[in-house]
């Protein structure tokens, strides 16, 4: 798909778009199934990179949160007995590195195989991998590895100068020449224009291998980082978003992911409906609050929605 034919997705009636957009996921997934994932995160704060809306970033001076190295595999799989238990059927890892250190290794590889013991489904998100270091993960057992490319070529430079998007691509490339699946996608909001989002979804639509998991943040404004007091994205264009990436991604998990606790019942009521098949679940994102699970297990119930592994 090209981004003439995205363009012209964006630009159909609202109700024209989320009509096509429901259909496509009627066709392909279960329209009332949403699978509940968990995001943990096991390596906290001084990343190197400068990533502007991240709080992570010991770019940003002027954030102050808690910072701590990879946690103990015995803690981290112990939340994910937790999230099991809540109802989540998948676990996803972050770590603030630029590329997982080759001595955090083996505390990686176990906790995703006791996490996997569990009939956890296993996503991880350490920064950029070498081929080395894929193939690691991968004879780990790890299931999706998660590396967005966040915004469109066009406008990447203006939001991270440490790391470029050609990394990027090298990095889901070496991904997708494994047994693992890849989890890509973006932000909404960071101040891009409707044709960086075309440039984005054209992005993701074209990769070798289409992405099987696709997470849609909506920026948190974190007081502190350089995009700390950027205007929100208006909410009928996140919702043409959302409704554009399920036409161009038929077969994928859209993920409504950082952002909901922003968000109305009635603003994720439509993204359902547009296609969002899939959120994170739990009272914490990696440093930002999330709804807490009973919140969502009401809005669930009032949509008739049910959870799926």
């Amino acid at each position: 798909m090209t981004p003439e034919d995205i363009k012209q997705l964006f630009e159909l009636p609202f109700n024209e778009l989320l009509y096509r957009a429901h259909t496509i996921h009627r066709e392909n997934h279960d329209p009332n199934a949403v699978q509940l994932a968990t995001l943990c995160n096991i390596k906290k704060g001084a990343c190197p990179e400068d990533c502007k809306y991240c709080s992570q970033s010991g770019h940003h001076r002027k954030v102050d949160i808690d910072k701590y190295t990879l946690v103990d595999p015995e803690e981290v799989i112990e939340q994910a007995r937790r999230a099991k238990a809540e109802g989540a059927t998948r676990f996803c890892m972050a770590g603030a590195w630029r590329s997982p250190p080759k001595k955090d290794m083996p505390k990686l590889a176990e906790m995703i195989k006791e996490i996997k013991n569990l009939g956890l489904e296993t996503c991880g998100s350490f920064g950029l991998l070498s081929k080395e270091q894929t193939e690691a993960l991968e004879e780990a057992g790890l299931e999706y590895y998660n590396h967005n490319l966040d915004t469109s070529r066009t406008y990447y430079d203006e939001i991270i100068t440490t790391r470029s998007y050609d990394d990027r691509l090298t990095t889901l490339d070496h991904v997708a020449n494994s047994s693992m699946k890849i989890c890509c996608g973006g932000i909404l909001g960071l101040g891009e224009t409707r044709k960086d989002r075309i440039e984005f979804l054209a992005e993701l639509t074209n990769l070798p291998e289409q992405p099987e998991s696709v997470p849609i943040n909506q920026l948190v404004r974190i007081e502190g980082t350089p995009l700390g007091e950027r205007e929100p994205i208006e909410t009928l264009e996140f919702i043409r978003t959302i409704a554009v990436a399920r036409i161009c991604l038929p077969k994928a998990r859209i993920r409504l992911s950082a952002g909901r606790s922003e968000m109305d019942d009635s603003t994720q009521a439509l993204a359902f409906f547009a296609g969002a098949n899939s959120m994170f679940y739990g009272d914490e994102l990696l440093t930002t609050e999330n709804p807490a699970c009973a919140r969502d297990r009401a809005l669930m119930n009032e949509l008739g929605l049910h959870a799926t592994a």
